[in-house]
């Protein structure tokens, strides 16, 4: 087996109920020293997640209030209204979705790079998709780690 050391800055969750966005913080890292900022976000008791034209239109709204380049939608619904998953390719990187109808969650993985605010978009699915609760991580993608901030991950191949 093939192993090798990867590091791993460490992450950190937080509530949109609380009104306070990481990037609205104080932070140590500017723009220019991160490749991205990338937001795992999770919607329990969300609704519409069955209706495509919504989905659709939301990745769309995402894209354009965050300041990103829409380059492409690739939307997929699932028989028996077993939910939506797909992808807004961005020039900047991608919003991804997956839908669990059955049990009111979504999964939105929000990843853009340069100037584009992706804590905008993702106040604007929250907005569209009105879970009861939100949990979001953010990662800054491409960070300048120091020893003390980062986790050796130990990645390997079968």
């Amino acid at each position: 087996m093939n192993s090798s050391i990867i590091a791993v800055k460490t992450s950190k969750t937080f509530s949109l109920e609380e009104n306070t966005l990481p990037s609205q913080q104080a932070m140590a890292l500017s723009n220019d020293d991160i490749a991205g900022k990338h937001y795992i976000v999770d919607f329990y008791g969300a609704s519409h997640l069955t209706d495509i034209d919504l989905m659709e239109q939301a990745l769309t709204d995402a894209s354009s209030i965050a300041g990103a380049t829409l380059l492409h939608i690739h939307l997929h619904t699932f028989k028996d209204g077993g939910g939506i998953t797909g992808v807004a390719l961005l020039a900047e990187s991608h919003i991804s979705v997956h839908t669990w109808p059955e049990r009111d969650f979504a999964a939105f993985d929000v990843f853009m790079c340069g100037d584009a605010q992706p804590e905008k978009a993702v106040q604007l699915l929250e907005g569209l998709f009105k879970p009861s609760r939100v949990e979001c991580q953010e990662i800054l993608r491409g960070a300048v780690a120091t020893s003390d901030a980062s986790l050796q991950c130990k990645v390997g191949t079968a």
